[in-house]
């Protein structure tokens, strides 16, 4: 690949790697400059616009030359070999390459075209007669697979699935379990499609199909992520890419008519409604959260089941009192949306709690297209901390609770958390935050005062509507160098603990488990790497040659080998 100083690099939403192109600046009208965090080309003209994606980084003509050696190292290597393993401090992490999941057959994928592949798992208390107590769930393409998951003890076996099914002119783009309602001869499990429709649907019984706004009068765009209520048999939750979310029940039908709105809460960049009818219908509620169309990217809530995090694609982290329907703090990015949020493992303890201190050594994590890791405390209602290892858009962050060693209660005790992020950039990184992060103080703006701070109106009567939640939010920038976004020297910067790249396509998928860590890439494959201490005489055949490395083109033969 060649560069000179009138080089440029553009990257595309959507692309795990910059592709770089060669622009003449004779021929510009005006001067240009670059932006060397988002990789785009900006006139002289938008200077203050890209002065501030860059947050106080210079930006100049002369960086075309730093710009053009940044993208030979991130795509000078594209089809580099992928090690079968890497070491951390606790030990070696191994690819079982025998324990991969993907579709059989591999002809006709399209992984440009094709939605996320997603995974769900479901554990049992008990395993079945042949030693198998967990479920799991991928989509590729246009196809969901539901298998027998064996994780580090056996190897895959793509010829016997639960179940699979082949959509027409739809395609999965999430999908969850409902582990309060499972049982030995049901799997209830939720899956959300490209355009708008849900299906309920039982790999056990196979009898059950039903679906939810399947004449798209509740919402014709995607389904971008849903999740069973928690502690609940029938309620689920379904956000779209027009940024309103949905509350169903699955005994509740969805009507014929259009729904019928009144609003029962809003705050500052929400609304919420309920569906006005005499009889009760699916959906429930509707929240409007950033404006229309503003997507929400994903959401996830705590593992007190009290409370709920919703990142959207106006670059914002809003975390909400679930019940109460409560806006109680948010985040924001430097630019571009937040595509993945999670809550630390020791959000359980929070019921134990007083009133005084009802949030403390709670913290959540988000990542998104400012290509950074962010840590959010609610108990202190500011971010924490940032980290800086991904070269592109972070598609999944994911806490470690087998790695973890929370703080205790009492404060002369430290602790850290072991984070894990995979991103577009093929890179799966290991970050550890530790105590001395957690507790680090620094003097930054508290968030500016509104009439509607972090409040919620119960403004049935007034005047409101959907379009007033735009103008609540008011400028987003506003909040550049306050405890909602601080500056780069405004907080701590993380380093990861290792960076390593272990797929060829971008990765959208990372599960820890405690044998293991799962992570799915978008060329169709799950991957199952075993933790440090679980390879025996037993699974050692699941494990390639530690001293070999493989290619994209290694794995189809691999696939094929089933070993039982």
């Amino acid at each position: 690949m060649l560069c000179h100083p009138s080089s440029a690099i553009e990257r595309s939403p959507g692309r795990d790697v910059p592709r770089v192109f060669v622009v003449d600046v004779r021929v510009l009208s005006r001067p240009v400059v670059i932006d060397t965090v988002s990789y785009s080309v900006c006139s002289a003209a938008d200077r203050p616009r890209c002065d501030r994606r860059l947050t106080g980084m210079n930006a100049a003509a002369d960086g075309y030359g730093s710009s053009c050696i940044m993208s030979m190292s991130l795509d000078g290597c594209g089809k580099e070999q992928l090690k079968t393993q890497f070491v951390t401090r606790e030990g070696v992490y191994k690819l079982l390459t025998l324990a991969t999941y993907s579709r059989p057959n591999r002809i006709g994928y399209n992984v440009q075209t094709n939605t996320s592949v997603r995974v769900s798992f479901v554990g049992y208390s008990s395993s079945d007669s042949n030693g198998n107590n967990d479920r799991m769930c991928f989509n590729i393409g246009r196809e969901l697979y539901v298998f027998y998951y064996k994780g580090t003890k056996k190897g895959a076996d793509l010829t016997k699935p639960i179940d699979k099914k082949l959509y027409k002119g739809i395609s999965p783009t999430c999908h969850d379990f409902n582990s309060t309602a499972i049982t030995e001869d049901s799997l209830p499990l939720i899956v959300g499609f490209s355009t708008g429709l849900l299906q309920l649907i039982d790999p056990v019984r196979k009898d059950v199909s039903v679906l939810f706004n399947e004449e798209k009068i509740i919402d014709k765009t995607k389904v971008t992520c849903v999740k069973w209520v928690p502690n609940s048999k029938h309620l689920f939750l379904a956000s779209h890419a027009s940024g309103q979310l949905y509350l169903y029940n699955e005994t509740f039908t969805c009507g014929t008519t259009t729904p019928s709105y009144q609003q029962v809460k809003s705050g500052e960049g929400y609304t919420v409604h309920t569906c006005k009818t005499k009889s009760t219908r699916n959906p429930m509620y509707r929240w409007l959260i950033g404006g229309d169309y503003n997507s929400i990217n994903e959401f996830a809530f705590s593992p007190c089941s009290l409370y709920l995090a919703v990142v959207s694609q106006d670059g914002f982290l809003r975390v909400f009192h679930y019940d109460k329907m409560e806006l109680i703090g948010m985040a924001r990015s430097y630019f571009g949306g937040f595509l993945c949020v999670c809550w630390s493992p020791d959000s359980r303890s929070l019921k134990l709690l007083n009133k005084v201190d009802p949030v403390r050594s709670r913290y959540i994590v988000v990542g998104g297209e400012d290509d950074l890791v962010t840590v959010y405390s609610i108990s202190e209602n500011r971010v924490i901390a940032r980290g800086q290892g991904h070269h592109s858009w972070v598609s999944v962050v994911a806490f470690d609770p087998y790695t973890s060693t929370p703080p205790s209660m009492e404060p002369c005790l430290p602790g850290y958390y072991r984070l894990g992020s995979v991103g577009h950039d093929t890179q799966m990184c290991l970050w550890d935050i530790t105590d001395d992060i957690l507790h680090h103080v620094t003097l930054v703006s508290p968030l500016p005062v509104t009439s509607k701070q972090n409040g919620v109106v119960n403004n049935v009567k007034h005047n409101a509507n959907a379009n007033n939640v735009q103008k609540q939010t008011q400028d987003p920038m506003r909040l550049i160098g306050t405890t909602a976004c601080p500056r780069f020297d405004q907080c701590p910067r993380l380093e990861p603990l290792i960076c390593k790249k272990i797929a060829h396509d971008r990765l959208t998928a990372l599960i820890f488990r405690e044998d293991c860590f799962v992570a799915a890439c978008q060329n169709g494959y799950v991957y199952t790497w075993a933790r440090p201490g679980t390879i025996t005489s037993l699974n050692a055949h699941l494990v390639s040659d530690p001293n070999s490395t493989m290619s994209s083109l290694d794995l189809p033969s691999l696939n094929s080998t089933s070993a039982v």
